[in-house]
């Protein structure tokens, strides 16, 4: 069984973007710039943000982190992305999920500028995912294909089972795979018979955050299965399959696996470093 190594390729990635960004840099008189925004102190969320930044610092992107309080209102958020929709200067905007109850996601990431939307979540590039190449991609999902295309796995004809309907893994993902010509499967909670599908699956991508959702007996033989879960299990970090208690068998009957960690994640902040990138370049082009 192959491990699918995201850290590797990711590191490859950003060492590529590290250089054009310097080239990037010099012929147009500005770094490409990203604007995080985290509101509270969710201990998860903070961590995610840390590693953003730590990678925009690596290779170039300039990286400002608005830290808000818990107890901020949707309207002073609201008027925070105006300002940042109207700076020249900033390419990208990032606002770190989940929000405090008390404010509507959908408000804020439709308030975002869909050409600063660095996690392709506003409608209008929900819409360019499946009608045009111009959509920007979510992270997650493009990181996934990413390394799915990097290993030389076949897509086109296969049969790809997603595990998980969010709007910002599963959905996407599946578009995705549909464009790479894959026939597609999304299961979700609702699902009857779930092994049934999964052992159909020869990509079976996992995003439903629960461990030991899947074991060996669901598994078709010689899968390539993509962990995206991330869950913390006494203590330690274990993905939705990865490191579960049936991770023998799985390893056995599946032809490659990404870890967790070390798989799907690295390559989430890679694409959104590309994506970063990407939308600078569109935006000194325009300009």
């Amino acid at each position: 069984m192959k491990i699918l190594n995201g850290a590797a390729l990711a590191k490859k990635i950003k060492s590529v973007l590290a250089i054009e960004i310097e080239y990037l840099m010099k012929k147009n008189g500005r770094a490409p710039k990203l604007c995080i925004v985290l509101v509270g102190d969710d201990p998860a969320s903070a961590s995610y943000v840390k590693s953003k930044q730590k990678s925009c610092n690596e290779i170039g992107i300039l990286c400002d982190l608005n830290i808000l309080p818990y107890s901020t209102s949707q309207k002073e958020l609201l008027t925070l992305i105006e300002t940042l929709n109207n700076d020249p200067d900033v390419d990208g905007i990032l606002v770190q999920l989940p929000l405090p109850k008390h404010i509507d996601q959908n408000a804020i990431l439709h308030t975002i500028d869909y050409k600063k939307d660095v996690d392709g979540l506003h409608p209008m590039n929900v819409g360019l995912l499946n009608q045009s190449d111009d959509a920007i991609i979510p992270c997650t999902p493009k990181g996934i294909l990413s390394l799915l295309r990097a290993e030389d796995i076949p897509i086109t004809g296969k049969h790809c089972v997603v595990i998980g309907r969010s709007n910002l893994v599963g959905k996407p993902m599946a578009q995705l795979m549909l464009r790479e010509n894959a026939s597609v499967t999304v299961c979700h909670s609702k699902t009857r018979d779930l092994p049934y599908l999964t052992r159909q699956g020869e990509i079976l991508i996992i995003a439903i955050g629960h461990p030991n959702l899947v074991n060996a007996d669901m598994l078709k033989e010689g899968a390539v299965v993509v962990d995206v879960g991330i869950n913390n299990v006494d203590g330690k970090l274990v993905g939705d399959i990865y490191n579960s208690i049936d991770l023998t068998n799985i390893e056995k009957k599946a032809a490659a696996i990404t870890p967790v960690p070390g798989g799907v994640g690295p390559m989430t902040i890679a694409s959104l470093m590309e994506n970063v990138v990407e939308i600078y370049k569109r935006r000194v082009i325009s300009d």
